[in-house]
């Protein structure tokens, strides 16, 4: 009778409404003739537009369609305003994907523009069987308890990712995973194996024990694992037969043997972090045939033994770092052959002889005379710029001093300044000051505002200006440089490369974890959009005053998000008030959401 008299109150259907007046008309005194006329509207009603009093459904009636906004309002996630009831257009609501039928496709959902409360097992999956995509971050702030094993039962889902909640419990069978920074704990599943078309596995920063299973090995489509930070304590040999593997990180582990052999049959990957583990024995030779390998961090082991001389081999390299160990021996003359390497570290061990130096590139460069004026790309008041290339393809800039008068006061001024480029950072990179509250608050909205011009104005110069162009393939905010006034310059052009038109620019992973381009996941050409989405990261960063994580793929996905940008600003600056600093804003924050579209053709 309750229900009843609610639908008296609020009757949905004009059908009904009209029939129930026609009813009552004919006696309207009395209450027996009113009851029953409730009665008829109420069966009538829910046998055909299911009609809902307060929050009491006839669910017999109710289409998938309507089950699905069902399962979403009994959540209480979503704001009131956007819910009216079952007949509204569940697809206009926040953080909502529908097909041409409209039916959910995908659930791309932050603590920033819903109400999170409760359990993740307070939406029930099972009322979205056409959900191909799941993204629910609540950063740290949100969901506590198991995952629920109704998702394992979501036969389209193609991505998943639950990455910075709470969650605990056991893994299920997932066809894509991304749950790292949860707290997750127990073992890997064996079940894991069976996720043959598993690209990218990251279950990073978690609480996860035991060795890694050897089922794992079944992952043959697999090109990114990311199991780094847990208390894994084994790598089967059996980890070879992942031969797609492009980045393989296990650091921060408690791994004990020696370093698996079969590694070195990764013909393909070009990042390698085993550190921070507790691997022994001596560096397997094998790893020399990784002549793809950009970064190789082996630090903080047990190993032992001697640096294998046919390092020399792996003429990628740019990273490595072999400190805290147990190596001895003299260090290598080969390693003087590395001639891309930026970062060497074998401290920490107990090498001994001769520190190798070469001075080989440095002969081989050609002399000013022999330089034609058509490499000319600049002169100076000193002298001219020239573009040089050495025999094993790297590209240098000459300097050509005008005249034996002024030679010696010339180069001496001008390595001075060049020198003093990177001591002139005074205020060091954009990333230590954004995580550092007091120097933060210098970078007031206009400050941060041209940052992002300038980095615009580089990468512009970078991709149009330069012919060939370059990629600078590594825009981070650590490499983004700030000096005393707090201006902004480019820097680290070590994984730079030269963008030729006549050729099909194939190129290895290079970059900062968290900037670079999804794309490169699945092909490897380079383009000058491999810097747009990096850059659309830093921006993006440089607005929130923190790195966006997933937040930008929720952002700048198909769905309208509906998100205040005040609340996406970095709280621990006031609110921009002058116009003109709140209009640069806005379309810098509309940039960077068109630099972070997954498709990079959009």
């Amino acid at each position: 009778l309750k229900c009843l008299y609610k639908l008296r109150k609020s009757l949905l259907n004009p059908i009904a409404q009209s029939t129930e007046k026609l009813i009552i008309s004919m006696d309207p005194a009395s209450s027996i003739f009113r009851l029953a006329a409730l009665v008829w509207v109420a069966i009538f009603t829910c046998d055909n537009v299911a009609v809902r009093t307060g929050t009491i459904v006839t669910a017999s009636a109710l289409s998938p369609i309507q089950l699905e906004t069902k399962a979403l309002l009994n959540t209480g996630w979503w704001n009131n305003s956007w819910t009216m009831d079952y007949d509204s257009d569940h697809c206009e609501w926040i953080g909502i994907t529908c097909n041409s039928a409209g039916s959910i496709i995908g659930l791309h959902l932050s603590k920033d523009n819903v109400n999170f409360n409760g359990r993740l097992s307070h939406l029930n999956f099972s009322c979205f069987p056409n959900l191909e995509s799941l993204r629910i971050l609540a950063y740290y702030d949100g969901f506590t308890g198991s995952i629920p094993s109704e998702i394992s039962a979501l036969s389209k889902l193609q991505l998943l990712d639950l990455s910075s909640n709470r969650l605990r419990g056991r893994l299920t069978n997932l066809n894509y995973m991304s749950l790292s920074r949860n707290m997750l704990g127990g073992l890997l599943p064996q079940e894991i194996g069976n996720l043959k078309n598993l690209i990218e596995l990251d279950v990073g920063d978690n609480s996860l024990i035991g060795p890694i299973p050897l089922t794992l090995s079944r992952l043959t489509s697999l090109k990114i694992l990311i199991l780094a930070q847990n208390q894994l304590s084994g790598l089967p040999q059996e980890i070879g037969n992942l031969k797609n593997l492009m980045l393989l990180d296990v650091g921060n582990n408690d791994i004990i043997g020696p370093i698996p052999s079969t590694l070195g049959l990764f013909s393909d990957l070009s990042y390698l972090d085993l550190s921070c583990n507790q691997f022994n024995s001596s560096i397997p030779n094998e790893l020399t045939r990784l002549t793809q390998l950009f970064h190789l961090d082996l630090s903080s082991n047990k190993l032992s033994g001697k640096i294998p001389s046919q390092i020399a081999s792996m003429e990628d390299l740019t990273w490595l770092d072999l400190s805290n160990n147990n190596i001895k021996g003299s260090i290598p003359g080969e390693i003087t052959k590395l001639s891309r390497l930026d970062y060497l570290n074998l401290s920490g061990n107990k090498l001994s002889g001769r520190v190798p130096y070469s001075n080989k590139h440095l002969s081989s460069m050609p002399t000013p005379r022999k330089i034609d004026s058509k490499y000319c790309i600049g002169t100076g008041a000193y002298g001219s710029v020239y573009k040089a290339q050495l025999p094993n393809g790297r590209v240098f800039a000459l300097k050509k001093l005008n005249s034996p008068e002024t030679e010696e006061l010339a180069f001496i001024r001008s390595f001075r300044n060049e020198a003093q480029v990177l001591s002139q950072m005074e205020r060091g990179s954009l990333f230590r000051i954004l995580h550092n509250d007091a120097e933060a608050v210098e970078l007031d909205w206009a400050k941060r505002v041209n940052i992002v011009k300038a980095m615009a104005h580089a990468l512009a110069y970078l991709h149009h200006d330069c012919s060939p162009s370059v990629v600078h393939r590594d825009i981070s905010s650590n490499n983004i440089l700030l000096n005393s006034k707090l201006e902004a310059f480019v820097a680290d052009f070590g994984t730079a490369r030269l963008l030729h038109a006549d050729s099909s620019n194939q190129t290895l992973l290079a970059g900062s974890y968290g900037y670079i381009a999804p794309e490169l996941a699945y092909t490897m050409v380079m383009t000058e959009k491999y810097d747009v989405y990096s850059f659309g990261v830093v921006t993006l960063e440089v607005l929130m005053g923190k790195h966006p994580r997933d937040l930008h793929s929720t952002l700048s996905s198909s769905y309208d998000p509906k998100i205040m940008l005040i609340d996406v600003l970095d709280q621990r600056l006031p609110p921009p008030v002058d116009r003109k600093v709140i209009q640069d804003i806005l379309l810098v924050s509309t940039i960077s959401f068109a630099c972070l579209q997954s498709n990079p053709k959009s």
